[in-house]
């Protein structure tokens, strides 16, 4: 079974964006199933999103609107959602660099 992480850097501010709200789920047909949800600590961490993940695609959903208002700031992405393959076997970090006007995400280690 895959572990699946995260982690959210706010690289307007150069550090851990704390308080983002991470969605997982689970695509079935056509339909998500919500797998579980968890809040960016204080390092911008999420660490126990999915801990014994069955392979499949999936989609973590991350609101970056709220973070963003709750900061002062606007930005043009009121949520980002990353879709991804997994394979049931190896750990899934998948970090998210973010910004007002932008974001990038890569796989992790």
């Amino acid at each position: 079974m895959s572990r699946i992480t995260t982690h959210v850097l706010d690289t307007v501010l150069g550090g851990p964006a704390a308080g983002v709200e991470v969605r997982l789920e689970k695509k079935a047909g056509d339909a998500w199933i919500a797998i579980s949800s968890a809040i960016t600590d204080a390092g911008g961490r999420c660490a126990d999103l999915g801990t014994e993940t069955p392979g499949g695609v999936y989609r973590l959903s991350f609101e970056s609107e709220a973070y963003l208002k709750r900061n002062g700031r606007d930005g043009i992405y009121p949520q980002i959602s990353v879709i991804f393959t997994c394979d049931g076997e190896a750990h899934y970090h998948l970090p998210l660099l973010l910004s007002d006007n932008g974001y990038t995400t890569y796989r992790g280690s």
